[in-house]
This record gives structure tokens, C-alpha cells and sequence, in this order.
């Protein structure tokens, strides 16, 4: 039998494993939200311990070790410190600020923060170059996180880094995705600027970041959200003209510091730019948001891809996890086991974050059935 670091490993070369990996609680978007997480606990029969997260606003909980030892988890997440900025604050228990300025809110009935008031919703060129910037680079953000890489590859699990990084993700949070998009037609050269400012701050921290951990990681998260329900945030024309060219050099630049399997996440249908992302040098696909349109086909693309991609994901949380039966989920994790896990290339999980309206049960079935069947030579 492998352990979970070699099995990830020989997955994402797209070769066969002994059985198909899984990632839960590795990032921020393969663990489970807040409550959620809270429910599993319970029903595992585990209580008492304070919440810790992957990221506070969003609600993505730090999953327990015996957690993941008991459904089986294949990766560790590695998490740098939050950058020092003059911003960062907690008003109340429902409002926090956060490294970048932005002031996040939590509704009732809402389990996770929302941002409010994007702080360059109304910005100028000249407030770009005023603006209080967080230092991605301090030193203090990586204290003792080669050491904890280091003792998860010795514990026989994969290193799972987040990079804390994105471009265009990180871009709109800042001045809201409706006048972002707008500005892709209207203000290019705003538009672009912006970009710019987000591509310089990711790669300096990214590269401070895999100057501690580079050669103790086996993969680095990374990613923009770059589709809707139905087909991409923008034509691909335009994110191949605005957006494409800057995520390649920031993946040109983590490739200079590191061989770790790059990892990027977007949701929606992105189905038309699968293509782009490999250019780039795009190594593993999350989540694969089956019900988005035509990524629902995993077969297909598994058929056009996978030999230049792995995936990560797949497995329905719109429809079979919050509202199947855990034999329903047994069959989803089977028929997505059948399209995507034949010679490598597959890392089982959810799509994206589990949510508070899926059952407990159902997030153990779906890790029970992931070892049931995902055995190679035959998965599914």
C-alpha cells in the first residue's frame, strides 16, 4: 500500500495509484464551511473544541487531524500567517477588516462574511499608487512553515500549500466585480493597471513564501474565479487578452521556485478556457463544478484533457450532497470515479466548500465510498 503522499503523487504524473486519492480539509475550497463542519463533528461524536480556520471571512474550516485520519484524507493544508497591514481588525463578532482593506459582514442566516463597501469601488489611477497595500513578503507570515511541510511529508501526507494569492479573484474583491467587468470594456487602462498591481504583490509573496517551502511542498493552491453557471465571466477573447497573460507569469514564477503540482481553483463553467489555464502551466483542475453547464460531461473531459490535466473534484455538492442519499452519493462518487480516475489524473473531492444544508452522513459516504471504489486497476 502507498501512502497518501505517494498516491497523490503518482495521480497527479497520471499514472495509477493503488486506489484514487481524496483531498478534504486540504484548502480552503476542498474542506467544509463553518457550520457545516460543526454538524460533522457532531455526528463523528466529537465536541469541545474550538473552531479553527483556513480563512475566518469565508467561513472555511481547519479541519481536526482525527478528522481527517478517520475519512481518510490524502493531503495537509500549509497556511502563511495573514501579512501586516494597517487595516486588519475585528469591530464585532459579525465585522471584520481584513489585510487588503476590505470590510467584510456577516449577515444572519448567512455562514460565511461578505464584502461591503469594496474599498476601490470608486478608485482613480492615482489612488492605486496611494494605496496602503498589505506586505505579502514579511518574514512573520512563514515562521515555521517548512517545519510543519517537513512533518507532514514524514507523517506520509501530501503538503498541500494555499499561496494566499490570486489576480483577478483578488481584484474585484477590491472593487467589486460588477465595475471590474465593467471596466474590462470601458477603462482598460484602469482595468489593466489593477491587474498589475495584484500580479506584482502575488509574485513577490508568493516567491518570499517558496523561498521557505518550496522544496517541501507537493502542491501549491492557486486559482481565479473565472466562470458563471453557465459559460465564463467574460469572453475568452478578453481574459485571453487581459487576464491571461498576467496569471502566466505568476505561474512562470512559482514554477522558478518550486516543483509542486500547481493547482487552480475556479468555479462555474470554464469549459472554453480549459485549454488557456494548460498553457500556462496549469497542473490540477478544482473543483470541477459538474453542475456548470458543459463541465457537467466529465467523461468528455477526460476524453480531451486528461492527458495534459488532472482534476480535483467532480463530486455534485448542488444537488446530490445536500439532497441524496448516501447511496445516491455513492453513485455519484462511482460515475465520476469512471469518467475521471482511469490512468491517473483524478483527485476525488467535493465541488468546492461542503455546505451547512449537506448531511453529515453524506460527507462519510462520500470518503467511504471513495475507498470502496476507487481501487485500481478498475476504478468506479
Amino acid at each position: 500500500m502507498m501512502t497518501s503522499r505517494e498516491r497523490v503523487l503518482t495521480a497527479l504524473n497520471h499514472e495509477e495509484p493503488d486506489r484514487v486519492p481524496l483531498f478534504l480539509g486540504t484548502s480552503g475550497v476542498t474542506t467544509l464551511l463553518g457550520p457545516a463542519y460543526e454538524q460533522l463533528k457532531t455526528y463523528l461524536g466529537i465536541a469541545g473544541r474550538e473552531a479553527r480556520w483556513i480563512s475566518l471571512p469565508l467561513q472555511y474550516a481547519w479541519l481536526d487531524e482525527d478528522v481527517l485520519g478517520q475519512l481518510g484524507s490524502d493531503g495537509r493544508p500549509v497556511v502563511a500567517g495573514p501579512p501586516p497591514s494597517p487595516w486588519t481588525g475585528r469591530a464585532s463578532d459579525a465585522e471584520l477588516v481584513d489585510a487588503w482593506g476590505c470590510r467584510w459582514q456577516q449577515r444572519a442566516g448567512v455562514p460565511y462574511f461578505e464584502v461591503v463597501e469594496p474599498p476601490l469601488e470608486h478608485a482613480t489611477l492615482s489612488d492605486l499608487e496611494n494605496y496602503p497595500w498589505p506586505d505579502l513578503t514579511h518574514p512573520s507570515r512563514f515562521a515555521g512553515l517548512a517545519a510543519r511541510c517537513r512533518a507532514i511529508q514524514d507523517a506520509g501526507y501530501a503538503a498541500v500549500c494555499l499561496s494566499g494569492v490570486t489576480i483577478f479573484e483578488q481584484a474585484y474583491i477590491l472593487r467589486g466585480i460588477e465595475n471590474c467587468l465593467v471596466d474590462m470594456l470601458a477603462d482598460e487602462e484602469f482595468f489593466t493597471a489593477l491587474l498589475v498591481r495584484m500580479k506584482q504583490l502575488a509574485m513577490a509573496g508568493v516567491r518570499a513564501l517558496l523561498q521557505e517551502v518550496g522544496p517541501y511542498i507537493d502542491v501549491l493552491v492557486t486559482g481565479d474565479d473565472l466562470g458563471s453557471q453557465e459559460s465564463t465571466l467574460m469572453a475568452p477573447a478578453d481574459y485571453r487578452r487581459l487576464i491571461k497573460p498576467h496569471e502566466s507569469e505568476l505561474l512562470a514564477e512559482i514554477r522558478q521556485h518550486t516543483s509542486a503540482k500547481i493547482f487552480f481553483h475556479s468555479d462555474g463553467n470554464i469549459y472554453g478556457l480549459l485549454g488557456d489555464l494548460i498553457e500556462i502551466g496549469v497542473d490540477v483542475l478544482n473543483p470541477v463544478q459538474v453542475s456548470a453547464g458543459t463541465m457537467a460531461d466529465t467523461a468528455r473531459l477526460k476524453r480531451e484533457f486528461g492527458d495534459r490535466l488532472s482534476f480535483c473534484g467532480a463530486i455534485d455538492t448542488s444537488r446530490v450532497l445536500p439532497r441524496g442519499t448516501p447511496q445516491e452519493v455513492r453513485e455519484e462518487v462511482r460515475r465520476r470515479m469512471r469518467d475521471l480516475a482511469p490512468g491517473g489524473g483524478y483527485i476525488a473531492a467535493a465541488v468546492h466548500c461542503i455546505q451547512p444544508d449537506v448531511p453529515p452522513e453524506n460527507v462519510v459516504a462520500m470518503c467511504r465510498a471513495v475507498r470502496e471504489f476507487g481501487v485500481y486497476p478498475s476504478p468506479g
